[in-house]
């Protein structure tokens, strides 16, 4: 999501600088850019400049949290080093959680929390193939003038909501329904619903998650979840979830910050969570020792 993300705005003329871990990827973008790959399999490189010192990112106004939901500590560590104390970040990440730890660290004036349905998918160091188009949802907040015009210039379709805990919650019902049922089958998202067994699986899982969240004072930006569920499968049938990825080459995955969330909050509010709880320990059983 982050060469995406680089490779629109950069596309657009916005000077982007990337910060991240997998020395890999931070190699091949210097050398090579973002080789991007579009919906239509058209191909096009962006230059970007790539670092894994903070101090080469220092004096930022603005910038994108897109790790995963288990490296959000670290990068609000080494945002703290580069973010101006006027400036702010957007958190589009997976999962529960990843706002209150960027704002314990970088305080919540700096903090803005933002959902997206843009999806995307990592072939190599530095090659990313669209996955969809989407929207990008933004809290209300004191700081959001400049990221959402920054967005806007890159073509990018931006909303600013009051409420995103209920976008935040309805993507995690998406995502607990689909991604470790895709990963521990090992199929694309579309295969879900080609068999009885793993529709009956996945709906139940989308029941007991929405009532999580109902339950524990969350208005879901949808009536139907298993209906929702359903054509989220659908709609990216082709797409390996990212979960499926992450256990295919063999590292850790968000299902803490996913399932795990859903049974904890769960269990504190005396909810119903077992199926969560089988597909938070199957994965995690699949991916630990």
């Amino acid at each position: 999501m982050a060469s995406l993300f680089a490779a629109l705005l950069s596309a657009n003329g916005i000077k982007v600088k990337m910060l991240g871990s997998w020395k890999e990827n931070v190699n091949a973008l210097n050398e090579n850019g973002v080789h991007f790959i579009d919906q239509n399999g058209n191909e096009s490189i962006f230059r970007v400049e790539a670092f894994d010192d903070p101090e080469k990112c220092k004096g930022s106004q603005f910038a994108i949290v897109l790790v995963k939901s288990y490296q959000t500590s670290k990068a609000a560590i080494l945002l703290d080093r580069c973010l101006r104390a006027d400036g702010v970040v957007l958190t589009l990440q997976n999962g529960l959680g990843n706002y209150e730890i960027l704002a314990s660290k970088l305080g919540s004036e700096r903090v803005v929390s933002g959902v997206t349905t843009m999806g995307a998918t990592s072939i190599a160091p530095g090659i990313v193939r669209l996955g969809g188009a989407g929207v990008i949802s933004i809290g209300d907040h004191a700081r959001i003038k400049f990221p959402v015009m920054i967005l806007r210039q890159a073509g990018l379709e931006v909303e600013v909501v009051e409420d995103t805990d209920s976008l935040v919650w309805g993507k995690l019902v998406i995502n607990a329904s689909i991604n470790p049922l895709t990963a521990i089958l090992e199929v694309k998202n579309g295969v879900l619903l080609e068999n009885p067994n793993s529709v009956e699986i996945m709906n139940m899982v989308a029941n007991e998650s929405a009532n999580v969240a109902v339950r524990n004072g969350v208005k879901l930006p949808y009536e139907d979840p298993v209906l929702m569920v359903q054509s989220v499968a659908y709609k990216t049938a082709a797409n390996y979830s990212s979960m499926y990825i992450d256990v295919q080459r063999g590292g850790l995955t968000e299902i803490d910050a996913i399932n795990g969330a859903i049974v904890k909050i769960g269990e504190e509010i005396g909810a119903a969570i077992e199926n969560n709880r089988l597909l938070w320990k199957l994965v995690k059983a699949m991916t630990e020792n």
